[in-house]
């Protein structure tokens, strides 16, 4: 699988990126063994890039994710987790956590101090069991924004100039914030949610210029708004943002969706090739929780998209015409 470099690193990721969220038992549960078939039939397709959080099913995705990645030689993957929240213990907890369908054995701790960044990456460390991480993101900080500029990322910068990790930046929703980070901080490499796929192009006008102007690498990730995007045609009860689509956005997946199949094209296929169209865009993230959606996945990534595609899509009114000029400028 074909890979690319992280802004002015010697990181480098594969442009199909296995997205841990889901393995922390995002929305259902999820067994140790289905996971472990998922990210053994990752390696086996080509995926040699992992990322995951504490956030995730309170630790259980970086275990999971730890547990294939210790078998592997260090040299032959790259790995992403992120910092912001310590798991602290509790006694008394619930059957579930959160979104994640995990006994809620921790609580999470917001901290973007210069101490908890470094406890956090220690206790990733452990939970892992690898001796180092290769892209260390600040994540979900638009809450925190200020306190995260201001402490976490010169603890992201020290970490990187001692070499306990090759590349840094964030991992956040939030174009404006996102924006402001790439002009007031030197980060290698954002993990962009959500805000640069088919149905959202809010990333266009400030966030991915400025990235290219300064060099900084994007990972796109939630390419298929956490489910709209992720079929031919969405069902009643898809997601969208972590929320329910409305019947709006429902009929414009179905719209997208008459277009890609005139061009043989599948909407899935179409919402992981777009973001890579961006020069700035160096990578897609998909979250995937069994091995039946690793090869939907892969199968999907390895399709060529015809470029005719894209420009009916602007015909029809569905795609930002400058999407489509920033990929040939």
């Amino acid at each position: 699988m074909d890979t690319h470099r992280l802004g002015r690193t010697d990181v480098e990721i594969t442009r199909l990126v296995f997205g841990g969220g889901p393995l922390g038992g995002l929305f259902e549960p999820l067994d140790d063994a289905t996971a472990a078939e998922a990210l053994d039939t990752a390696w086996e397709s080509g995926i040699r890039a992992y990322d995951t959080s504490p956030h995730y099913g309170i630790g259980h995705s970086e275990r999971r994710i730890g547990d294939l990645l210790r078998r592997k030689p260090r040299t032959e993957f790259t790995l992403s987790t992120k910092v912001g929240r310590l798991l602290v213990p509790q006694e008394a907890h619930g059957r579930t956590d959160e979104s994640f369908a995990v006994p809620a054995t921790h609580r999470r701790v917001w901290d973007f101090t210069r101490d908890g960044i470094r406890r956090s990456v220690e206790d990733s460390l452990a939970r892992l069991g690898l001796d180092r991480i290769d892209i260390l993101y600040l994540h979900d900080a638009e809450r925190h924004f200020e306190e995260a500029l201001r402490d976490g990322y010169p603890a992201l910068a020290e970490l990187r100039a001692e070499g306990v990790v090759g590349a840094i930046g964030a991992g956040m929703h939030d174009t404006d914030k996102l924006t402001r980070l790439v002009r007031e901080a030197d980060p290698d490499v954002l993990m962009l949610s959500g805000r640069h796929t088919l149905l959202d192009h809010s990333a266009l006008d400030g966030l991915l210029p400025a990235c290219t102007e300064r060099g900084v690498s994007v990972v796109a990730a939630s390419v298929f708004n956490s489910g709209l995007l992720a079929t031919d045609r969405p069902a009643v009860g898809a997601r969208y943002d972590y929320g329910l689509a409305t019947p709006a956005l429902q009929a414009r997946v179905h719209r997208i969706a008459d277009v890609c199949e005139a061009h043989g094209v599948t909407v899935p296929q179409a919402a992981m090739a777009f973001p890579l169209l961006h020069p700035a865009v160096a990578a897609i993230a998909v979250g995937m929780r069994t091995a039946q959606e690793v090869r939907r996945n892969v199968a999907a990534f390895d399709v060529p998209v015809p470029p005719e595609l894209w420009t009916e899509l602007c015909d029809e009114g569905l795609l930002e015409e400058h999407a489509l000029q920033a990929a040939t400028e």
